[in-house]
């Protein structure tokens, strides 16, 4: 090989396990509408984790075999500002183009452990806006609505091709005319005025499948969404849903991410912020499984977000942590975790248990309870836009992750999440009517978390916010578990007097059991929230619920959990007679 060819050798090996990469992970993902088919849950699960673990093997492969052929070279400069401009040049006219450089800067970090950024090496900005990559077949089908509705719904139903057989189609094409109809009248507008736009590819998630689309005309965007289900009797539409709530919440970012062939990543997120507006760019990645890019949109739009404001990062609101350090940017709408050095007791947990627990809580299913993550390592700030007292603070909590320059300030690993109002504090403001409704979502979401077999370890009010859309979700992950690892118990009868005016315990307790009988006891101070949480969930206070949810579980039974509320669904909608 030619010395002054290693470059180019270089970015082509990259480029080649990209290309790897980018197959396996469409292959995945197209086998998920065979899983839907077959009813084999677990096996969509388990492909949903592979996907996720598929980057990281193939970064850390492909970082080994870039440092063996570079040799000696491996950290000139150079050769590696020469290696990006090959890998820009072969690259510029991919429809994957974006991807493929958010690969190549993984790369180049794990090439380079401890870096930050680095601008002349990485694509730290955006090379172009990507939207000029557009499918030259549209992503989507276009539906003119006729005035027999049977007709169009029957249309757009049969574009799907599944290898089984309908439950009731008929029916559910009635069940669409009639929800439609109510839509349309609720809104006051006109049909006329629109066309149905539906994405080609189905969203898979779960035991749901999701034909995904909106409604347009000149004027306005309104989802459309149609969950499928599979069951013993074959398939069926089980919803239509049109508003922004319910579909916000099938694309949150505390949900996992779908599994949906998509060959231009851009487009498809193009088309879908047209009905998801509130939803940034890096969330609509993530939500189609490209996590990493994900993450390398958000970075960009933080930049900005830095570089055209000028307030100070400061503590987040809240009762401080006993395990992370929270700060946050007032103008915008993430908070940045930290695991402190020390924690005080009566916590025992390590930093790596802590770690792994955060990892555990990206890698499973978050059914919408508990909020997704990005771990930053080697994050660089402007040290003037934090307080010294905020620096003081930082130091103080976590001296071997922070390190200070005149000018900059260095967090060695740290954690971005989206920023919520804690219950707690929400509480205290709240209406009796919202306190009601968060309430209800607060014992909800220790249910649903149950459903998916864990159990958030420390459910007190403050380790659980509340979203834009009043749904709460659980952000504490530093004591979750497994439910089935852990024995729930009933306190067992003093034998006399002296054990009964004991003020400790008279009984042995083992590290994982829990005594449901005594969350009345610290869950919730206000008497009245105490008693509208009884009234809503007081099946959490005995061992039955929770056992019963851990024999569900060692069945390996999915339990079933809608992204959607409960009441848009057809079987509550129109109840059979």
């Amino acid at each position: 090989m030619f010395d002054k060819l290693l470059p180019y050798e270089v970015s082509h090996l990259i480029l080649g396990a990209y290309f790897n990469y980018y197959h396996n992970f469409k292959g995945i993902t197209k086998r998920a509408q065979i899983r839907f088919e077959n009813k084999d849950w677990l096996g969509i699960q388990s492909d949903a984790r592979l996907r996720l673990s598929l980057y990281r093997d193939a970064v850390g492969r492909t970082t080994e075999e870039v440092l063996e052929l570079l040799g000696t070279q491996k950290d000139n400069k150079q050769v590696w500002k020469a290696t990006k401009d090959y890998f820009t040049y072969e690259v510029k006219n991919f429809n994957t183009r974006n991807i493929a450089e958010t690969f190549y800067n993984s790369v180049y970090r794990h090439s380079h452990k401890g870096l930050s950024a680095d601008v002349d090496h990485m694509y730290v900005h955006a090379t172009a806006t990507y939207r000029e990559f557009k499918s030259t077949d549209p992503i989507n089908y276009t539906f003119d609505i006729d005035p027999d509705l049977k007709y169009t719904f029957k249309s757009i139903l049969r574009r799907y091709r599944f290898d089984i057989p309908w439950e009731d189609l008929k029916r559910d094409v009635q069940y669409l005319q009639k929800t439609f109809e109510s839509v349309i009248l609720g809104r006051k507008i006109s049909i006329a005025d629109f066309q149905i736009e539906i994405i080609k590819s189905v969203f898979f998630r779960n035991k749901g499948a999701y034909i995904v689309g909106r409604l347009k005309s000149d004027k306005e965007v309104i989802p459309f969404v149609l969950p499928l289900l599979n069951r013993e009797n074959g398939l069926f539409v089980d919803a239509l849903l049109t508003d922004d709530r319910d579909v916000s919440s099938i694309f949150s970012y505390n949900r996992s991410y779908f599994l949906v062939d998509v060959d231009i990543a851009s487009e498809m997120v193009d088309f879908l912020r047209s009905f998801l507006p509130s939803k940034s760019l890096g969330e609509l990645y993530n939500s189609i499984g490209f996590e990493k890019h994900g993450k390398t949109v958000f970075y960009r739009d933080f930049l900005r977000h830095l570089a055209k404001s000028n307030d100070k990062f400061i503590e987040a609101p809240g009762i401080k942590g006993m395990v992370m350090h929270v700060f946050t940017l007032p103008s915008y709408n993430v908070v940045f975790k930290i695991i402190k050095d020390h924690f005080a007791p009566p916590k025992s947990v390590t930093q790596e248990e802590v770690k792994y627990r955060y990892e555990l809580v990206n890698q499973h299913d978050r059914v919408g309870r508990m909020t997704d993550t990005h771990m930053f390592e080697n994050l660089v700030f402007e040290r003037g836009r934090f307080s010294e007292n905020l620096l003081e603070q930082l130091i103080k909590d976590a001296p071997t992750k922070v390190q200070l320059s005149p000018e900059w300030v260095k967090i060695k690993h740290l954690y971005v999440e989206k920023k919520m109002t804690p219950l707690n504090m929400y509480l205290e403001d709240a209406s009796w009517v919202d306190a009601e409704e968060v309430i209800d979502g607060y014992g909800y979401a220790i249910k649903e978390m149950a459903a998916v077999n864990i159990f958030p370890g420390d459910m007190l009010l403050k380790n659980f916010g509340v979203t834009r859309l009043k749904r709460v979700v659980f952000y504490d992950y530093d004591e979750i578990g497994f439910l089935t690892d852990y024995n729930f118990r009933i306190i067992p009868e003093p034998r006399n007097e002296e054990e009964e005016m004991s003020a400790t315990p008279y009984f042995h307790v083992g590290p994982n059991d829990i005594f449901p009988e005594e969350f009345p006891r610290f869950l919730i101070g206000n008497p009245k929230l105490r008693e509208i949480f009884y009234r809503l969930h007081g099946d959490l206070y005995h061992v039955k619920f929770w056992r019963d949810m851990q024999e569900r579980l060692r069945r390996q039974e999915i339990v079933e959990v809608y992204p959607y509320r409960y009441h848009e669904r057809f079987c509550e909608k129109y109840p059979e007679k």
